[in-house]
Order: C-alpha cells, then sequence, then structure tokens
C-alpha cells in the first residue's frame, strides 16, 4: 500500500508530460501531499488564488495522474493555507480522541463486484466463508499472488461484509509497513514497556485482524517476534486471522520458520492472473462502476492483449476513456485506444508463455529444451537454465512452486538461487546484461 508522497510523486510524472511547462511550474509543483485518508488524496497549495486556479485549469488532469498511480483512489481535494492548517489540526484531535481498532474499508470492494473466474474462484470462496463464519471454518486463512490481482479487494471485500452483517465485531485491516512503524514508535518511546503494553492491546483487542503485504516482515527480525506473540494471543482467544501477501509462506525469505509454520496452519489460498473471460468480465465490471461509455471491441482489445496485472489493466482502461474526452466524444472508441496508447505497448507481457521463454533461451544457446528442463548439471546447461528460470519470474506473475514444477518439479529454493544468481550477474557483467535483453527482445518481438 503507498502513501500520499509515493503516490503523488507518480502523479507528478504523468502531470508532467499531459500539461504545459509553464502550468505545470507555476501550478502543479506548488501542490504537496499531507494525506490520504478512506482513499482520498488531500494536497495543499501556497494560497486560495492558487487552489482555484489549479482546479479551473488542471482538475481533469489531476483526477486522472492519480488514478493512473493508484486506482484504488477516489477522489482528491486541494486545500488551502488556512484549510491546510484546520485539517491539520482536527486530524490531531481525531487521533488524540479516537483510539478505536475498527476500520473503514473502501465501499468499492465488495463481494458482489468481486470478478469470479477460474483463477480466483477458490481464494474468492475461501474469502466468503471466512466472512460468513469467522474463525468456525478457516483460521488463519493466507491468501497470495501477484501484485494488482484482487488480494486487498478480498480483504475489503471481508470487512465490508462483517461490518453490514456483525456490527458487534471488532475488525481491523492494517498493512504490514504500518504493522512494523507502529512497533518502531512504541519501541523509540521514552515509556517503552508502557507504549509495547498500548501496542499489544491495539494489535489483539480485536476479533478480526487483517495484514497486508506480510511479505515485508521478512528480514525483521524483532518485528516479526511482536507479530509471532499478537498472532498467538489472537489464535488462542478463537480470533480470526487473515493474511494476505505476494507469496506463499515458504517462499518468504528470512521469514522465522514459527511463523512459517503458523500461516501454514489454517488454508493457504492462491489468486492466479485471469483468462481472457474474467479480463473481460472484469474490465466490463469497471466500466460499468465508472459510468465509462465505451466500445465493445475497446474492451476485447484490452483484454485479448492485456497480460499485466488487473490495476495496470484498468489503468489502460481509464486512459482510453480520458483520451475519449478530451476530443469531446461522449464514448471511447477504437481510434481512442490508438492515440491513447501511440507512445506505448498496452503490456510487455502481452501473450508471454513459460513454453515461449524457455524455447527463446533454447535457441539462443542452442540446446534443447529437454536438456534445459532437465537433470543435467553441465555449465553448459544450468546457466542458460538458470536465465530462463530468472527470465519466467521477472517476466509472469508465478508463484515460485509453479516454476519449480516447470522445471522437472524442483524446489521453489532453487527458483530463488536462480533468480538472484542472475540477478546478481546482471549487476556485474556487461555479458549478462546484453544475454538477458537479447533474450527478451526475442521474446517480446515473437509475440
Amino acid at each position: 500500500m503507498q502513501d500520499a508522497k509515493e503516490i503523488w510523486n507518480i502523479a507528478l510524472k504523468t502531470l508532467e508530460k499531459e500539461v504545459t511547462a509553464v502550468s505545470f511550474d507555476l501550478w502543479i509543483k506548488s501542490l504537496e501531499p499531507i494525506d490520504l485518508k478512506n482513499n482520498v488524496l488531500y494536497l495543499s497549495t501556497t494560497s486560495e488564488t492558487a487552489k482555484n486556479r489549479v482546479l479551473k485549469l488542471h482538475e481533469q488532469s489531476i483526477r486522472y495522474a492519480i488514478k493512473s498511480a493508484n486506482e484504488d483512489i477516489v477522489d482528491f481535494k486541494i486545500l488551502d493555507p488556512d484549510e491546510t492548517t484546520k485539517y491539520k489540526s482536527s486530524e490531531q484531535e481525531s487521533k488524540v480522541v479516537s483510539s478505536s481498532p475498527i476500520c473503514k474499508f473502501n465501499e468499492k470492494f465488495t463481494f458482489d463486484n468481486f470478478v469470479v473466474g477460474n483463477s480466483n474462484k477458490y481464494v474468492y470462496a475461501a474469502a466468503r466463508g471466512v466472512a460468513e463464519n469467522p474463525v468456525t471454518k478457516i483460521n488463519p486463512l493466507y491468501i497470495y499472488g501477484g501484485v494488482g490481482l484482487g488480494k486487498t479487494h478480498l480483504l475489503h471485500a471481508i470487512g465490508n461484509y462483517l461490518s453490514k452483517t456483525r456490527p458487534d465485531l471488532k475488525v481491523m485491516y492494517v498493512t504490514c509497513n504500518k504493522f512494523t512503524n507502529d512497533y518502531i514508535d512504541c519501541m523509540a518511546n521514552k515509556d517503552k514497556i508502557g507504549a509495547i503494553a498500548s501496542f499489544r492491546n491495539k494489535y489483539t483487542n480485536v476479533d478480526v485482524l487483517m495484514v497486508d503485504d506480510i511479505q515485508f516482515i521478512s528480514k525483521k527480525t524483532s518485528t516479526q517476534e511482536e507479530f509471532f506473540n499478537v498472532f498467538n494471543e489472537l489464535y488462542q482467544n478463537n480470533k480470526q486471522i487473515i493474511i494476505a501477501s505476494d507469496r506463499a509462506p515458504k517462499e518468504i525469505e528470512t521469514l522465522e520458520d514459527r511463523l512459517r509454520s503458523r500461516f501454514s496452519m489454517g488454508l493457504i489460498q492462491d489468486i492466479q492472473f485471469p483468462d481472457y473471460e474474467t479480463r473481460f468480465a472484469i474490465l466490463q465490471k469497471k466500466a460499468q462502476q465508472e459510468h465509462y461509455n465505451i466500445d465493445e471491441d475497446v474492451i476485447d482489445y484490452i483484454a485479448t492483449n492485456s497480460n499485466s496485472n488487473i490495476r495496470e489493466m484498468e489503468g489502460v482502461l481509464c486512459k482510453v476513456v480520458f483520451y475519449a474526452n478530451l476530443s469531446g466524444k461522449t464514448h471511447a472508441t477504437m481510434d481512442d485506444v490508438a492515440e491513447a496508447l501511440k507512445d506505448q505497448v498496452i503490456s510487455e507481457k502481452k501473450s508471454i508463455t513459460s513454453d515461449k521463454i524457455i524455447v527463446a533461451v533454447c535457441k539462443y544457446f542452442n540446446i534443447s529444451k529437454d536438456d534445459l528442463i532437465g537433470k543435467k548439471k553441465n555449465k553448459e546447461i544450468v546457466e542458460p537454465r538458470q536465465i530462463a528460470m530468472y527470465l519466467i519470474c521477472d517476466m509472469m506473475d508465478l508463484p515460485l512452486t509453479s516454476i519449480g514444477d516447470i522445471f522437472g518439479g524442483r524446489d521453489h529454493t532453487t527458483v530463488i538461487h536462480a533468480r538472484e544468481k542472475i540477478l546478481n550477474a546482471i549487476k556485474d557483467s556487461n555479458r549478462m546484461r546484453v544475454t538477458i535483453d537479447d533474450i527478451k527482445n526475442t521474446i517480446e518481438h515473437a509475440q
């Protein structure tokens, strides 16, 4: 999960291309991100005049840039200096008064608007089962999958469902970074003992705890220790725990074995990249939710040619509609696709499969596929095999265990070793950089 500054820095790069240099330097650069709350980005400006000018000239461009930076953002607000002061003061008072762990969930993320397909039907069923019967069936629930495939959507869907059906429950959603920062803050407190007690009370005095992006706990030894304590207390008190990550527990490097064991006690469920039919349905649903008027062949084109994550795919749809609106059109057509995407390919991962990567590597090194995925361990085979593993990791959203299966059922640690070895070689060796670039070009131009 990004913070306000990260989102705005990404948006600035888009705005620098969308507005004139004079407007960017005079109006846009002076805006400062001050908060991200309930998926609304708050920006401060230097004067009331500047605020009015920015909204008059660039409101639509800013809205598009922020949406492109993070699809979860539902709105933005620009505050003049007086409004900024009042806002910060109000937020500070709110933090002092409110200590409730109950979260406000993104209303757009519900079970009803989660598009179910072959790639996610099992994880959807698991999440729905936990929401309908917390603790009684699955605990903990561990969801993993690539970036932008719907993990956060499902966590918020669980939260929204419980808020309506079980308002008596205290439900907390938190990112791993937030958990870590809270722990660091309490360790820096002068009253360390009291701060730690308050920290533990905050995270254990709940009925349902959802932690997103748990992979970031890797290498944080003291934070892992504290999360282990929180996990144990919740589990022993029959409280529901839901965890999301971009990889399976056994694929998180430097994760303590006892935490890995705890995560595996319940149900581990992955989300795969959606097939064409699901991608088409996702884009259709997005168009309906945002009231986009768009030709069906545009949705078909994006669904057919996109093989990136869902957020990026929806971002392409948003950009096409934006360009149609700039042209004064009431609906988006394939002409708008050509204009919006004239300087880019929808996805560098278009139609890429593991087989195509393996074929390209075999052709480059003049070796057979049987040798590449087989058991031979001579240098002429091992390096190409490691390169193939690295490229599949880099160019596709596949779990490490699935990649290991492609190469004759090798363990995920073998894939990790291959990926790290090639990454280091790319940094140190010009030969390796050229080799990887040549093979990637072969794969991409073969699409």
